[in-house]
């Protein structure tokens, strides 16, 4: 398996403004001539939409833990194999708003599974490809589940689950800083597309 693109990623809670900022940054991006994919997890392709349904619809119910891990790696498979490894061997921009940060942030640390066999069967799934840069977006759960009228399944879990999700990321970020930029969601949208543009562009350089 060979890449040559640059992959980015964005991370964060409910709410945090991983949209806005990952359509931005591909608006930059294109304005710049760079040849930009912006895609998302889980739901990008025709099998990862209906394990999209599947695993955020409310009338889904109650799924077990692994069930669910198992799941969201079906579509993390899918979305590397279809879409990402393919744009990055075109030598594209790949923007992808979720990724495996988010198996291990809400199925291992919110659903207390064992992150160490979440990430085995994560990383097997996408064969250990890793985002040259992963964005989060901290925000307190409280604040962004504010931002939905209607939730979804994930979006309708506990606070403590979403706390736990929070921390999820955030640990993830502090054990591989040089991978990581932890930005806080609450500053303005401009303010944070700024401190993301600076950083591709240093990833933009060294290509």
């Amino acid at each position: 398996m060979s890449e040559t693109g640059l992959f980015v990623c964005f991370e964060g809670g409910e709410g945090a403004g991983k949209s806005t900022q990952s359509r931005l940054l591909h608006d930059w991006l294109v304005a710049r001539g760079e040849t930009v994919l912006l895609t998302f997890e889980p739901g990008d392709t025709p099998v990862g939409k209906e394990l999209r349904r599947i695993v955020l619809d409310p009338a889904t119910g109650d799924l077990s833990d692994r069930t669910e891990a198992l799941l969201y790696a079906a579509d993390k498979a899918e979305h590397v194999d279809h879409v990402v490894l393919p744009a990055l061997e075109r030598g594209e921009v790949v923007i992808t708003d979720r990724y495996v940060d988010s198996t291990l942030a809400y199925q291992g640390a919110g659903r207390t599974l064992d992150v160490a066999e979440v990430e085995a069967v994560a990383r097997w799934a996408t064969h250990d490809l890793r985002p040259h840069l992963t964005v989060v977006l901290d925000l307190a759960p409280e604040a962004g589940l504010g931002r939905f009228d209607e939730r979804d399944r994930i979006e309708g879990q506990s606070l403590e689950f979403h706390e736990r999700v929070r921390q999820g990321f955030l640990d993830l970020a502090a054990a591989d800083p040089d991978h990581y930029v932890v930005l806080d969601a609450r500053a303005p949208i401009e303010e944070i597309a700024a401190a993301i543009q600076e950083r591709i562009s240093l990833l933009l350089g060294t290509r």
